[in-house]
């Protein structure tokens, strides 16, 4: 039995598999087997992966497409080692990965569920670190710093196989951010040790900013706040700004109603916030003023982060 089960779930990235696939292969830590979800591509897949030919890959394949958090779900449930990663079909490991995470669970205290490394996104001509300065805290009880935000990625994480067993799998029932609803849920009962430096490389191909992306980023965020409101709700100014962030895209693409109640309750939560009552009376003036002053404030927000925020 393998120590570590290195989790690949993938639809339709024959052309990037093989990549990935070996990034793995080629750690210096070789104590692993890799589970193969394909969750029911449509290409030559299988064959790609079919002919890697190495007997530590194992191949499973979901009849029907059920998304990415399902396929991670699948290959979490046929693992049977300590530890488990994750990897994606676009992505790249750097060869010493493995052992580097491996080596700080040798000297962790038990408390520590997740190790997880710094990583190199690549969009388009742009290279950014992650996570970001920013981030106040990346090591121990980070449960505060991830209501924030997420900005930790699957394929940098490596997690012990007990952790799953305490808060569950991955959420199956929203499209994206699953991997930030799940760290919420383990760092409620482990702590998290952070490598600072770059260990994978994930390509970025970001979607068309439109109506509907907007309210899909809106209706997730939605899910994971009721979810976890309790938690939430003990911190004032994290959760006023959550409801902040979603009446504003709701009021800039012009549902200034709905978008006027989710500022009000930002006000409520957090007074204090200036911004959050100036953007309130903006509102009122209507979509034209309410538009002017929302692409100023992105591209001020892009300037300060140069990373994307949640949503």
């Amino acid at each position: 039995m393998s120590k570590v089960n290195v989790v690949i779930p993938t639809y339709n990235r024959a052309h990037l598999i093989r990549k990935a696939v070996q990034s793995v292969l080629d750690q210096s830590y070789q104590d692993f087997e890799i589970i193969i979800v394909d969750d029911a591509s449509t290409d030559n897949t299988e064959e790609a992966v079919r002919s890697l030919k190495d007997e530590r890959i194992r191949y499973i394949r979901h009849e029907k497409n059920k998304g990415a958090g399902a396929a991670r779900n699948t290959g979490i449930r046929a693992a049977n080692g300590e530890y488990i990663a994750f990897q994606d079909s676009d992505d790249e490991w750097l060869p010493e990965k493995l052992e580097k995470q491996m080596k700080v669970f040798e000297n962790a205290p038990p408390e520590v569920g997740v190790v997880y490394t710094g990583f190199w996104r690549i969009e388009k001509n742009k290279k950014n670190y992650i996570p970001s300065s920013w981030i106040i805290q990346k090591n121990g009880n980070i449960h505060k710093e991830l209501l924030k935000g997420n900005f930790i990625g699957t394929p940098a994480t490596l997690i012990k196989r007990e952790c799953f067993k305490k808060v569950g799998l991955f959420e199956e029932y929203i499209p994206a951010r699953e991997d930030w609803e799940l760290w919420i849920r383990i760092s409620k009962y482990y702590e998290f040790k952070y490598i600072p430096e770059p260990l994978m490389i994930s390509y970025y191909t970001s979607g068309s900013v439109n109506e509907k992306s907007i309210i899909a980023s809106i209706n997730i965020l939605e899910f994971i706040i009721n979810k976890h409101y309790k938690n939430f709700a003990k911190h004032k100014k994290i959760l006023s700004k959550h409801y902040f962030n979603i009446g504003f895209n709701l009021c800039s693409i012009g549902y200034l109603s709905k978008g006027k109640k989710y500022l009000i309750k930002a006000i409520k939560i957090y007074p204090l916030d200036i911004k959050y009552s100036l953007m309130l009376i903006i509102s009122v003036f209507g979509q034209k003023a309410l538009s002017t002053v929302v692409e100023v404030y992105r591209k001020f927000k892009n300037i300060i982060y140069k990373e994307k925020d949640i949503l």
